[in-house]
């Protein structure tokens, strides 16, 4: 056996006993997670000393960037939560957009957030409004917070200046202008796949987010959905905050964020307005004065004591969260120091398939093996680049074909997919596996037959 078949194997055999463990055995997924990080390490003959390194620089780096964002953001969902400002901003939603319209306008709220915002980031801040139409319309959250999750996804892997995009486009030598435009059309088929499967699998996995952190979950029934006269005999018997009270604490944050990108990408580089707007723009103080907005604004009628309170109990089921998304950054770092992607990588370009879909299986590989969208995005043009006077192909079309490649197989090692289980209550890896990772290949498949049809015609 060679060198790479070995490791190869590792991978493979990491993940199969995983998946084991937690469908067959009482083994938590934490501990799961990790058992895998370090099957694949070994039997990639790893050292074990390079693999235990592995496992905890991957945790840390993981939890570094995720960690406090999580912590912040669940409570500041809880005050927004226990005070009724998150009804009060999902009423106003749904007034806004339309009964029946919830997935679609969410869809399209995480289409542009995610420009400026991180996709993990998002989804931690936009979880209370999520919870909060759910139990207003009675609609799944599942399906609420998919469609939500799908909008990230498509700019945040195929619209400059998220990094990605951004790297790609530069490594092919493709104008950045040109590749914002393409990029913002070509997921627009991939999105209305999305929302359509998001709906759907609202239905299939009927999940209510209850006042207290739990979840009922039953059978969907058609008239369990609310109508327009239901709801606006609830919200007008209840005494909510304001509107802005209710919206600050959410559109503060998301202003910060997208000034310090908007900052990015001028030529101002020094001076008081550039450290000034750096340090309110990182997500971690952003969130944290989303929080103080939240404490003051919403809680200002309660004492010190009652919100504390609230504080602790949102935050007291989050160690979990990030224990299990800080083992999966474990599992693609292992995969990462040991050279399984570049093994993949390599073994992808000598392969007899249209050129085009040579940068879509090398991403879709390297998300597999990596977890991250933007790394595999990266590896993928770094390996496609030298080979565009070779294949023929549009340099776009390659640059997009790479980042369509990274929007599949989001599963065990994405930290994208422990935060949206951890944050929506989704315990049982099947369904798991039917919502973040079905939807993410039903949005790759989508993308793969753009490109063939664009590739054909130009």
């Amino acid at each position: 056996m060679t060198h790479e078949t070995q490791m190869l194997l590792g991978l493979f055999l990491g993940i199969a006993v995983m998946i084991v463990l937690v469908m067959k055995t009482k083994t938590h997924t934490f501990i799961a997670l990790l058992l895998a990080a370090l099957i694949t390490g070994l039997v990639g003959m790893m050292a074990p000393s390079e693999v235990i390194s592995a496992i905890q620089d991957g945790f840390g780096n993981t939890l570094k960037s995720t960690g406090i964002i999580i912590g912040l953001g669940v409570m500041m969902g809880g005050i927004l939560e226990k005070t009724g400002a998150a009804e009060r901003l999902a009423y106003t939603f749904i007034k806004l957009i339309g009964k029946g319209k919830e997935e679609w306008a969410l869809g399209v709220t995480g289409w542009i957030v995610s420009i400026p915002v991180f996709a993990d980031s998002a989804v931690v801040i936009f979880a209370p409004l999520c919870k909060a139409l759910s139990r207003v319309t009675g609609k799944s959250v599942i399906g609420l917070a998919l469609a939500l999750a799908c909008g990230l996804q498509c700019t945040h892997s195929m619209v400059p200046p998220t990094p990605g995009p951004l790297t790609a486009a530069g490594m092919m030598g493709v104008d950045v202008g040109q590749m914002i435009l393409v990029g913002a059309a070509l997921p627009i088929p991939i999105f209305i796949s999305a929302i359509l499967y998001s709906k759907w699998i609202g239905t299939k996995i009927y999940q209510i987010p209850r006042t207290d952190g739990t979840y009922d979950r039953k059978e969907f029934k058609k008239e369990y959905i609310k109508t327009m006269a239901e709801l606006d005999s609830i919200m007008n018997a209840k005494e909510l905050p304001s509107l802005w009270n209710s919206l600050s604490p959410i559109v503060v944050p998301l202003i910060l964020i997208f000034c310090k990108t908007a900052l990015s990408l001028t030529s101002i580089e020094s001076g008081i307005l550039y450290d000034l707007v750096s340090l309110f723009g990182e997500p971690i103080v952003a969130l944290a004065i989303g929080a103080t907005l939240a404490v003051y604004g919403l809680g200002r009628k309660m004492d010190q004591k009652q919100v504390i309170n609230i504080m602790n109990e949102s935050i007291k089921d989050t160690g979990i969260i990030m224990l299990i998304t800080g083992a999966g950054g474990s599992l693609g770092n292992v995969v990462k120091v040991s050279g399984i992607g570049d093994v993949l990588g390599a073994m992808v370009v000598s392969w007899p398939i249209p050129a085009i879909l040579i940068p879509v299986i090398i991403a879709a590989l390297m998300r597999i093996a990596l977890g991250s969208a933007t790394v595999a995005i990266t590896t993928a043009a770094s390996l496609t680049a030298p080979l565009i006077s070779m294949l023929g192909v549009s340099p776009v079309l390659l640059a997009q074909a790479c980042c369509i490649g990274a929007i599949s197989f989001g599963y065990f090692n994405d930290s994208g997919f422990w935060v949206f289980n951890g944050m929506f209550g989704l315990t049982e890896m099947k369904d798991q596996l039917r919502c973040k990772t079905a939807v993410s290949m039903v949005m790759a498949g989508t993308g793969v037959v753009e490109l063939l049809i664009l590739n054909a015609f130009l």
